[in-house]
């Protein structure tokens, strides 16, 4: 794991594809610096990137409160196949399906299902379209899922629709902004498919 940032109250770092956020991460930080680690949000096993996390309950209670009133800013790149069109704005309902770990975008709204929201950037197309995401909630799948239901599936997702022979989503959290110590501060990286 490359580590971005460290000190007594965060450790920003680029999680590996492979690698369990919530649960893996934070152990590997705990043996080799210490101390506790707090999960502040969520990338899927096969997805790698930006990710921040706690050393201490009262930083990660300021980052909760921090990302539920939306000041933490998640941006992303992704490779789908086809061209979407050059930008956009996606707003869906989502349903969770936690048997088959499978989401899908539904009509209306119910018992489980909740608001999903992005912009989005298409940076180059062509058969395959690399597009940077701005992410407004971040639900499970979120970003797989809404491209997905519109014929642009990330390529290597085959669970919902690529038939690439990547074992991965090309997915990557390129870059995170929050307010810290008074001030906005950004973390980024750009994964080698993504160069333009």
């Amino acid at each position: 794991m490359e580590i971005l940032h460290h000190d007594d109250n965060i450790i920003v770092l680029i999680k590996p594809v492979g690698l369990d956020a919530e649960h893996e991460v934070p152990k590997a930080l705990c043996e080799e610096s210490g101390g506790e680690v707090f999960t502040l949000h969520r990338l899927d096993k096969n997805v790698g990137g930006v990710m921040v996390y706690a050393r201490n309950k009262k930083t990660a209670s300021a980052f909760s409160k921090a990302i539920q009133q939306g000041e933490m800013v998640k941006e992303y790149l992704a490779k789908v196949h086809g061209t979407p069109p050059e930008s956009g704005i996606l707003e869906d309902l989502l349903f969770k399906d936690s048997r088959k770990n499978k989401v899908f975008v539904v009509k209306r709204q119910r018992a489980g299902v909740k608001k999903a929201k992005l912009e989005y950037k298409r940076l180059a197309e062509g058969e395959e379209s690399l597009v940077h995401i701005r992410l407004y909630t971040g639900r499970s799948h979120q970003i797989r899922v809404q491209f997905a239901s519109r014929g642009y599936p990330l390529v290597g997702d085959h669970k919902y629709g690529s038939k690439s022979e990547l074992k991965a989503p090309m997915l990557f959290s390129h870059k995170i902004t929050f307010p810290y110590m008074g001030k906005e501060v950004s973390f980024e990286a750009t994964p080698h498919w993504a160069e333009i």
